[in-house]
């Protein structure tokens, strides 16, 4: 572990970022030294101040790989920036797996901005890597998820509660849809990756699933029109726009409602701080 690398490029990658830049407010005190201060990277990193502010020191222990993915997002590194960090840090460079949940710092400036209207950056398997505090209003914390069950598509065909947030008339559409997208995603990424060992897990667990991977339809949306069943607001229609990484990899959905309609209402409300979340086993009624 090289501290005095760590402790300057954690200094030099903080001092370049505004406020701004990670969703922040600029407060309306005036700034001694440029950037972000040291106790915002650390809430943004979700680590105490104390322990940031001693990496920072060349004091601290050497962080877990964990530790250093959450730095990696809160200062908004390019991959090969993530990379760097790792080795310095005394850790191996992240494999391919781990690398793949590393949010693209594009998207990232995107959902920095979107604070009145539900979003949330998932990976190609459906793995929500991140969401704004509406779209966790809406769906849930979809963070807390472990193992295949991360992948929406994976919770769809083996957990009926995943199906409850749409009207039953729509769940067959869905249904094709996540197979789709799933194999675009086995094509581009192979039989033996992460796609391949969730295609094969849900051939066992779901025969829907496998009747319908048979049909080797692929496709992937880059628009929707749905109608989500939240539990106590009811039915809210909306028009999903999403916009993916160069290589496809991950892809920022945008959930909004026109202006004027109740379902535009109904998001203004799940808006309101403290507004009742979306648990994973609830009944919409």
């Amino acid at each position: 572990m090289d501290r005095a690398a760590l402790a300057a490029f954690l200094r030099v990658r903080r001092e370049a970022l505004q406020p701004a830049d990670v969703g922040l407010p600029a407060g309306g005190a005036r700034r001694r030294a440029p950037g972000l201060r040291r106790e915002e990277v650390a809430a943004l990193a979700a680590m105490s101040t104390d322990y940031y502010t001693r990496l920072e020191q060349q004091r601290g222990p050497q962080p877990s790989e964990q530790m250093l993915a959450s730095l990696a997002r809160a200062l908004r590194l390019t991959s090969g920036e993530r990379d760097y960090l790792f080795r310095v840090a005394g850790r191996n460079a992240p494999s391919f797996v781990s690398a793949t949940r590393h949010v693209a710092p594009a998207l990232l400036r995107v959902l920095d901005r979107l604070d009145d209207t539900p979003a949330l950056i998932l990976s190609n398997l459906g793995e929500t890597l991140v969401q704004n505090r509406m779209a966790e209003a809406l769906f849930g914390d979809r963070s807390r998820y472990t193992g295949l069950a991360r992948s929406e598509i994976y919770r769809w065909f083996t957990d009926p509660s995943e199906r409850l947030r749409y009207p039953e008339s729509d769940r067959d559409r869905q249904s094709r849809a996540q197979v789709a997208n799933l194999r675009a995603a086995y094509g581009s990424m192979g039989p033996r990756s992460r796609a391949g060992e969730l295609v094969r897990a849900l051939q066992k667990a779901s025969a829907e699933f496998a009747e319908l991977w048979e049909r080797h339809e692929v496709a992937k949306r880059f628009s929707d029109h749905k109608t989500l069943i939240h539990p106590e607001l009811g039915a809210i229609e909306l028009d999903c726009q999403v916009l993916f990484t160069e290589d496809q990899s991950q892809a920022l959905l945008v959930l909004t409602a026109p202006p004027g309609t109740e379902s535009y209402d109904k998001l203004r409300l799940l808006g309101v701080p403290g507004h009742a979340r979306f648990p994973a086993d609830a009944q919409p009624r």
